[in-house]
């Protein structure tokens, strides 16, 4: 079974993009983030054209998840169990499906912004849910294969940016973050890292000034798994060639091969 996960920055924006990879990297399931359009605007046909059934929460211009799979999609859960608001509002920034008997969420986790405003708070917050979340899906399906995978804007270790010195006072990769992300982890999950198909294992750069070919990029898109999930990893790779050329994401998919029962 071949999962992917890819922020595509815009569902409609990037269709043409998201369709001609479907077709050529031949996924089984897709975790999309960022789609930036409600669940009735989705691009359902097309997608559904190439043999994909689509999960999906979004509620407007901003955020947005969803999960496309051609082997089955049941149990689908919309949220975060005590998922915070920020400014009144539960944001569309996960969503789970069981997909093949393997268990998959995509996850969209706030930016944060900068250390000290709300929205880093908020971040935290999130992320506390994300744990709570996760301890309850692992108890409830325990024989599954199980994945976190998505957008979660921390980079995990400062080899994980391409000039640490950079972001002393950023977000992304302060101590608070990245003791959250452990935290996560640290209910039965663990990373599954992938290998970079040239360069850095990236999976984000900034549109500015040259960013992606220059090398200044961030891992901060991330797949973490129980013990079933990667005891059965054949392959993991950023397929860094979906970011290149005119229309891209300014992220790229990162492709997880399972070799299950």
């Amino acid at each position: 079974m071949r999962i992917a996960t890819w922020n595509v920055n815009s569902v409609t924006a990037r269709l043409d993009r998201i369709l001609e990879w479907l077709e050529s990297a031949q996924p089984h399931v897709v975790a999309l983030q960022e789609l930036k359009c409600t669940s009735d605007a989705f691009p359902s046909l097309p997608i559904e054209g190439l043999g994909y059934e689509a999960a999906t929460l979004g509620t407007g211009r901003w955020n947005g998840v969803a999960i496309l799979s051609r082997v089955g999609l049941s149990d689908v859960t919309l949220g975060l169990t005590g998922q915070p608001e920020f400014e009144g509002e539960v944001e569309p920034r996960a969503i789970g499906a069981t997909c093949d008997g393997v268990r998959v969420w995509s996850l969209y986790v706030p930016n944060g912004r900068e250390p000290g405003h709300a929205h880093y708070d908020y971040k935290l917050a999130w992320l506390s849910a994300l744990k709570h979340t996760a301890t309850a899906e692992l108890s409830a399906h325990a024989d599954l294969p199980f994945a976190l995978t998505g957008d979660f804007n921390i980079a995990p270790r400062d080899t994980d940016v391409w000039d640490i010195t950079l972001f002393a006072e950023s977000t992304h990769v302060t101590p608070a973050e990245r003791a959250a992300l452990l935290d996560v982890e640290s209910v039965g999950l663990q990373e599954v890292m992938p290998r970079a198909l040239k360069g850095e294992p990236f999976t984000f750069w900034d549109y500015r000034n040259g960013a992606f070919h220059r090398g200044w990029g961030m891992r901060i898109d991330l797949v973490l798994a129980n013990d079933a999930f990667r005891g059965a990893v054949r392959d993991a790779y950023v397929d860094r060639e979906a970011r290149k050329g005119k229309g891209a994401s300014d992220h790229a998919p990162v492709v997880v091969d399972l070799d299950l029962p």
